[in-house]
Order: C-alpha cells, then sequence, then structure tokens
C-alpha cells in the first residue's frame, strides 16, 4: 500500500471512529455522554469575534487569542493546526474558570518563522517564552497531538514554567511499532507540496525528534493523560505504557472516541480539564 492511499485511508478511519462519548477512568467505570444538557447552557467562545493578539519571542512573532479569567491555561495545538482548529465549546467551558491562552507555532497560522531548522525543542522553547511575555512565570499546560510531544518537551527543558500538564492523545516518540499510521501520514506531509511551509517544518521536526521516553520517570508535576480508545494514531496502549512511567499521573480514556476527541466530545473533554485542574489532592499522595 503506498503512503497516500494509507493516508487516505487513516484519515477515513478516524472520521469512521466517531462515536458517542464515554468517559472510562483506571477504575474501569464508565460514565455516559452529557446528551441533556441544552445546547444554550454549553459555555462557548467566537474565535470570529476574538481578535488576535502578538508576542515577539525568540525572533519570531506570535499570534494567540486569550480567554476567560483565572488561573491560565496554554493550550499547545496538534500537527498542521491553527488557533482556528479548537473546538470553540471545549474552549469555552475552560474559559468559564480559567484565563485560556491559544497560540499558533512558530510558521503556522498567524505566527511568523524564522530561517532556522525547527525542531520540538525550538516550538517548547517558544511556548516557554511566550509565558513571560504575557505576563506569567509559569502556566497549566493543555497538549493536543503534536502539540502533546511539545509539551513534554517544554516540562522537560522547561520545568520551572510548568503548574499541571494534560497530555492528550500523545505519544513518546512517532517512530515505534503502534504508531505506523501517524508516522507515514507525517512523512507523506514532510514533502507534499500542497502543503505550507510550516506544515513540512513540522513535519520534519517530528521527524527529528529522540522522543521523550527516557526523561518521562523525572517528570515531577501533576500530569493527566487522555485518550480516546478508538485512537488509531495515538493508540490507548501506548498512553497507558507512559502513564506507567510518570509517577503519580492520572489517566483517562474516552470510550469508543479516536484521535483529539475534544473535536466529538468537547463538553466531557472539557469538564475532564476542569475537574483535574481544580482537584488539589495529587494521586497517589505524590
Amino acid at each position: 500500500m503506498n503512503k497516500k492511499l494509507q493516508l487516505i485511508l487513516t484519515i477515513a478511519l478516524t472520521i469512521c471512529l466517531l462515536a458517542a462519548a464515554g468517559c472510562m477512568g483506571t477504575s474501569g467505570t464508565v460514565q455516559p455522554a452529557t446528551t441533556s444538557v441544552a445546547i444554550q447552557q454549553i459555555p462557548t467562545v467566537s474565535f470570529n469575534a476574538t481578535p488576535v493578539q502578538y508576542k515577539q519571542v525568540n525572533g519570531v512573532t506570535l499570534g494567540y487569542r486569550e480567554f476567560g479569567s483565572g488561573e491560565p491555561i496554554l493550550m499547545i495545538q496538534g500537527f498542521g493546526n491553527t488557533i482556528n482548529n479548537w473546538n470553540q465549546t471545549f474552549i469555552g467551558i475552560l474559559a468559564t474558570k480559567y484565563h485560556v491562552y491559544t497560540f499558533d507555532n512558530r510558521g503556522m497560522g498567524y505566527s511568523s518563522d524564522s530561517n532556522s531548522t525547527t525542531t520540538l525543542s525550538q516550538y517548547a522553547d517558544d511556548a516557554a517564552a511566550i509565558m513571560p511575555a504575557l505576563g506569567y512565570d509559569s502556566m497549566h499546560v493543555y497538549g493536543v497531538s503534536m502539540g502533546s510531544s511539545i509539551a513534554q518537551q517544554l516540562v522537560i527543558d522547561h520545568p520551572e514554567r510548568v503548574r499541571k500538564l494534560v497530555l492528550d492523545s500523545v505519544t513518546y516518540s512517532v517512530r515505534i511499532p503502534q504508531t505506523k499510521l501517524l508516522l507515514d501520514a507525517i512523512e507523506f506531509n514532510a514533502v507534499n507540496p500542497a502543503q505550507s511551509e510550516g506544515v513540512h517544518k513540522e513535519a520534519k521536526a517530528n521527524l527529528i525528534w529522540n522522543g521523550s521516553y527516557a526523561n518521562l520517570s523525572g517528570i515531577n508535576k501533576d500530569v493527566m493523560l487522555v485518550v480516546g480508545t478508538a485512537d488509531v494514531l495515538t493508540p490507548e496502549p501506548v498512553t497507558v505504557q507512559m502513564a506507567g512511567q510518570i509517577n503519580g499521573s492520572w489517566l483517562v480514556r474516552f470510550k469508543g472516541l479516536p484521535h483529539v476527541g475534544s473535536h466529538y466530545a468537547p463538553v466531557e473533554y472539557g469538564n475532564n480539564a476542569l475537574y483535574f485542574l481544580g482537584t488539589n489532592v495529587s494521586p497517589l499522595g505524590k
């Protein structure tokens, strides 16, 4: 099977695995999706009505938006996506209790780029640098997909910048057998002429990343790992393996949901994040 066909099948599989959300924690209990909440009662935000602002960091200009008030959360977006690709209900739920910041990685969306070779460590350095630019010494961090790889590198390289950490749709490397479909998609986009230079650089940064597995046991933060059990790009067993390496970490599995489940179950994902961020007692007496 050639890579282009496999990428198409990957996308089709991800779409077809869309299912009703149920949240299953490590205890095995299942909570049904919240289907009885009236639409008007679900918090949301408007990206179109929220201006993009800019900060200069590390020789580039990063575009960002902010929502809500309270303790700060920095949202780190996934591969090929921008601040316009977050789910507005998901961000709206987080913004009911926190000051939420979304930003574009260098070379993507509203952010400029430099001529240097981009690495995941560079993206992590940018995330660390935007915090003091926004007036904070540290923030909660929520990384999704490639953003969770950047978030891992951030907490490894700049632990003082991270309060609590959420790793959503996560892997510790794109070069392990379980993430073969993800690797195929990234390799395809690294050379796909239809993609932007920013996407090419993100793909190449993923491909040269040495991974984080050896450093996971040294993370000394409250960490929650989130995965959909139907995720074929960063499968559940990888998340379970990582949770076993991070002392006292939380593991939350959303039954039947695909990669980046917040697009499909924003209420459940949003409320799950609020619960974790608002809980003062770390698991296992950490």
